[in-house]
């Protein structure tokens, strides 16, 4: 009966150690996915790639009226937090077949 637990367990280590390295690469892919965040009704953009990094910040140039300063700094703050909400979103979506059933917490 030992035997078989041995089978078992180097059996469930192999397939550990697959889902291990379809994890890694599924991050690495993630890295070169990205998301578009906007505010404004378009007026600002914000790239993110899957590593939560801002790669772009787009302002329309209809916005950049130096008397609206502040509300210019409130939309690339909500497009920046749009965009990084939506990588988060590709994170659960990417990583989440590896975790189907499976209580991890702090994994991500």
């Amino acid at each position: 009966m030992m035997r078989g637990g041995m089978g078992n367990m180097q059996k469930m280590m192999k397939q550990m150690q697959k889902m291990q390295k379809e994890m890694q690469k599924a991050q690495e892919e993630l890295a070169e996915k990205t998301v578009e965040g906007s505010a404004g009704g378009g007026m600002v953009t914000v790239i993110a790639n899957g590593h939560k990094e801002i790669l772009e910040v787009n302002i329309n140039e209809e916005v950049v009226d130096p008397e609206d300063i502040e509300m210019l700094q409130d939309l690339v703050l909500a497009a920046t937090n749009d965009a990084l909400k939506k990588v988060d979103d590709l994170t659960n979506e990417t990583m989440g077949k590896f975790t189907k059933g499976m209580n991890l917490p702090g994994l991500f």
